[in-house]
């Protein structure tokens, strides 16, 4: 369920200049404040606070982390950032509530079309998600894929956007506050969450177990910093899972206290419902 292992950064920070990826995080951290401030009827400083601590991780694992010597347990940190622990403080955020509370009718009616799609309707399953973070992470270790990211900055950055992307999916479908489409039920959620655990802990060990070989298609590799590379994802991972075990868990209990209208997702495409306004 954690990112991919370390992907070397040798070229990379001459593609580009190295604070450039911190431009469009401060970005979102910028815009996510203004829109809290301009709900009218004040948004929740918790869920601000989410999204800024999840911005902060998002930064310290482009930034810092990024600048580290080659060594593949700095690299397994970034990525943990990248794909467990940064998603699901922006997660937490209920960014999509706030776009609903304070957006214009023609952006609240483009999202309700959105959360009513089909292909939403697969990507944000439980299992589709965990699919992509750990079926991600398990392309990128045991095949080629791996060395193609370490010569061309492009793949890496884009191997980078993909965990991200997928850490935020699975969170969003298993514990996000935000309206999701047709979102199953405790059990089905929980099972996923304990299959991509488990994905996850497998993949770790025998990475471990394979450091001789594996990730393949590397010309200069040092086996006992990637055995240490596995044990930081076998035990970070643990820690980010029991995190997100303990969002999903407060996020059932917080809905079962305050439920959803039956309808809301139905209904969102009206930009008069009163009911997207409400705090998750």
């Amino acid at each position: 369920m954690t990112v991919a292992g370390p992907l070397a950064h040798a070229g990379h920070t001459a593609a580009s200049p190295a604070w450039f990826p911190l431009f469009p995080i401060a970005l979102l951290a910028v815009g996510y404040v203004l829109a809290a401030v301009r709900d009218p009827r004040g948004w929740d400083h918790r869920r601000t606070a989410s999204w800024l601590v999840g911005c902060a991780l998002l930064a310290v694992a482009v930034g810092p982390l990024a600048q580290l010597p080659d060594d593949p347990r700095g690299h397994m940190a970034q990525h943990l950032l990248l794909g467990m622990l940064a998603p699901l403080g922006l997660v937490l955020a209920a960014p999509v509530t706030l776009l609903l509370r304070i957006g214009p009718p023609p952006v609240r009616r483009a999202v309700g079309r959105l959360l009513r799609a089909r292909p939403l309707h697969l990507l944000a399953h439980p299992f589709t998600a965990a699919l992509l973070t750990t079926g991600g992470l398990a392309l990128v270790l045991l095949t080629p894929l791996y060395a193609a990211a370490e010569r061309e900055p492009v793949l890496h950055h884009a191997v980078h956007l993909h965990y991200l992307a997928a850490g935020y999916l699975f969170a969003w479908s298993l514990a996000g506050p935000d309206p999701a489409p047709r979102r199953p039920g405790l059990a089905v959620r929980i099972g996923a969450l304990l299959g991509a655990a488990a994905g996850h802990a497998v993949l770790a060990k025998y990475l471990y177990a394979q450091a001789e070989t594996l990730p393949p298609g590397l010309t200069d590799r040092d086996p006992e910093a990637f055995r240490s590379a596995a044990q930081l994802m076998y035990y970070g991972g643990d820690l980010a899972e029991l995190l997100l075990a303990a969002a999903l868990f407060a996020t059932w209990y917080h809905r079962r206290i305050h439920p959803r209208p039956a309808a809301l997702i139905k209904r969102s495409a009206s930009p008069t419902d009163e009911t997207l306004t409400q705090t998750p």
